[in-house]
């Protein structure tokens, strides 16, 4: 019992940054259709910045994701105007899996000729420390991960729930043609949308090389989980998204303490396969567009 409740720690608090990773992945999905599977390589490339920023001037990870989250949504603005604004609507979906593939692979090319391909972590001098709490491990790490996790995407709710441009961010995934004749922009709530997707993968990545080694093949990993999770909570819901990364990073953590950490990395696909034969939409999945 106190393996599978340490498993569970472990899991939530790891699960809040899975969470925040995949919501950015589900909201470009939501408002462009578009599956983005360049998300894990922007992911790793923050947390370069973040281990660049810490190792040449000192900056704490957490206090870099400022600057890591502005430049990679002007990364993820200047993609879709330059590369995903130009292909035609009809052929968009399909087109775009080449697209953003392709940019992941240049990523990883820059990321590449840039730290080279050995594996990189940033480390603090609190990245060991932990706290015991009733006879269970917190990691410090994994608890401020979960907490600034938890923080961006209360911010990404207010953003989207109680600003106009969050209003018209929702119009655009329920209905867009009604949206365009309500006089929402749609190129702009695209280009913001794919800015917004990629800013919330730099906050998760600041703090990803806090918790794993990273280089800049990492993505390909990352990418395969982050749309089991996306998938898992429903396309187009962030709190499916959410949902989805708690009970991925949980289902993994359990299995690594209470079996064997070999047959962790099965154990959320083995939930995702059980989800969709029930629920073939994932758990907040539904028949429209969207469910943000």
């Amino acid at each position: 019992m106190h393996s599978l409740i340490q498993g569970v720690i472990l899991g939530v608090l790891t699960g809040g940054v899975y969470a925040l990773m995949a919501s950015g992945q589900t909201l470009i999905f939501g408002v462009m259709k578009v599956l983005n599977l360049a998300q894990g390589a922007m992911v790793i490339l923050s947390a370069y910045l973040a281990y660049q920023l810490h190792s040449s001037f000192g900056i704490d990870p957490f206090a870099a994701i400022p600057i890591t989250t502005a430049g990679l949504f002007l990364l993820g603005v200047t993609v879709e105007v330059l590369f995903l604004r130009p292909l035609r609507r009809e052929d968009r979906a399909e087109l775009s899996l080449l697209v953003t593939f392709a940019i992941a692979l240049l990523l990883e090319g820059v990321m590449s000729l840039v730290w080279k391909t050995n594996y990189r972590s940033i480390d603090t001098s609190y990245a060991n420390g932990s706290w015991t709490v009733f006879g269970y491990q917190i990691t410090l790490v994994r608890l401020w991960a979960f907490l600034m996790s938890a923080g961006a995407l209360g911010l990404l709710y207010l953003l989207l729930n109680k600003t106009r441009f969050g209003r018209a961010v929702r119009a655009t995934v329920q209905n867009p043609e009604s949206a365009r004749l309500l006089g929402v922009e749609s190129t702009r709530v695209s280009a913001f949308g794919f800015g917004l997707g990629a800013a919330t993968a730099a906050a998760a990545g600041s703090v990803y090389g806090l918790l794993y080694a990273f280089y800049p093949g990492s993505h390909y990993d990352l990418i395969s989980l982050l749309l089991s999770i996306i998938i898992l909570g429903g396309l187009g819901s962030i709190g499916g998204a959410i949902i989805g990364g708690l009970v991925v990073a949980t289902s993994s953590a359990i299995v690594a303490s209470t079996v064997s950490a070999a047959w962790s990395p099965m154990a959320f696909f083995a939930v995702l396969i059980v989800v969709l034969l029930v629920r073939p939409r994932g758990l907040f999945g539904t028949a429209a567009r969207g469910a943000i």
